[in-house]
């Protein structure tokens, strides 16, 4: 069982950075459009009805992966958790975005830049110049380096399949309905807690190896572990703050402050004691993406041959 799952997950990891995502018939998305489905059958504005919500499709995730891990055939094992791997990770597509993104930063083309940002993250474009696109460019990089990569992987090394899909569909369900909207504030509670608790060790883990592989970037490895330890506990999340304080002290910058989301605006306080991220940033900041997805493949497949059945 162990070989197998690490097996997967290497096979998995690579096929995600050969191929990137499904270009059609994602998973992914078909699981979004069965949660908006039951979202409109049983939305209210309370807790009880988002619980219910949460539960049947985190359940529904984890039920279909015990089915593949118990398949007694070892390549079957290994072909599940390799299709389940590719198709949960998001690392090629994380950084293909961050890079197109840095390209235009770089060539001064706000408005292909603003254009393209909705596909990394759920910004208001149209009120951000050079630095506020570069800025929430490295943050959604370190965020989603975090959600997207290191999480799934390390849920994956300890729990199969089920850890893989469980884990994707209730971070999906967070990106769906976690925000603090008025629609969702109540309804989007469980869904929001539950991803908090899913994410709390990856969290880390990706920060300590932000702090490990600053270097791989000309990145600052003792500032890196200082703006980790002294800004992240402010932020509003108990998790993404780790991750984007731990890149801003690597690459030098300032992350945080106001930050526009169409729902709102938040007031986030300032990680990191640098100037203001650009174009060069991003590109950095996506390589130490990059890196860090790498280690966490080979983190994984050591727990994974450390787990038994």
């Amino acid at each position: 069982m162990s070989v197998a799952r690490a097996l997967g997950l290497l096979l998995g990891a690579a096929a995600d950075a050969r191929w990137g995502d499904p270009r059609r018939w994602h998973p992914v998305a078909g699981f979004g459009r069965v949660a908006q489905r039951l979202e409109r059958l049983v939305h209210r504005d309370a807790k009880a009805p988002g619980v219910v919500y949460t539960a049947v499709l985190a359940g529904g995730a984890v039920g279909l992966g015990v089915l593949v891990e118990r398949a007694r055939n070892p390549l079957v094992r290994v072909a599940g958790t390799a299709v389940a791997t590719w198709v949960v990770l998001g690392g090629r597509s994380l950084a293909a975005e961050g890079a197109v993104i840095g390209d235009h930063l770089a060539r001064l083309d706000l408005d292909a830049a603003r254009d393209r940002l909705p596909h990394l993250c759920g910004r208001d474009p149209s009120r951000l110049d050079v630095d506020g696109l570069a800025k929430a460019v490295v943050e959604s990089v370190a965020e989603n380096t975090s959600d997207a990569v290191v999480a799934p992987l390390l849920w994956g090394a300890v729990a199969g399949v089920p850890g893989l899909l469980g884990y994707r569909a209730v971070n999906t369900m967070d990106a769906m309905v976690g925000h603090r909207s008025p629609r969702y504030r109540d309804f989007g509670w469980a869904s929001a807690r539950l991803d908090d608790v899913a994410n709390y060790v990856p969290a880390r883990v990706a920060a300590a190896l932000t702090v490990l592989l600053a270097r791989t970037v000309g990145g600052d490895q003792p500032g890196a572990w200082i703006a980790w330890q002294r800004d992240a506990a402010a932020h509003p999340s108990p998790n993404a703050g780790r991750v984007e304080a731990a890149f801003a002290g690597a690459l030098k910058i300032s992350l945080g402050g106001r930050t526009e989301y169409p729902y709102g605006v938040q007031d986030r306080p300032v990680l990191g004691d640098g100037g203001a991220p650009d174009a060069i940033d991003v590109t950095k900041a996506v390589q130490l993406s990059r890196h860090i997805g790498t280690a966490t493949a080979g983190l994984a497949a050591l727990i994974a041959l450390r787990c038994r059945r």
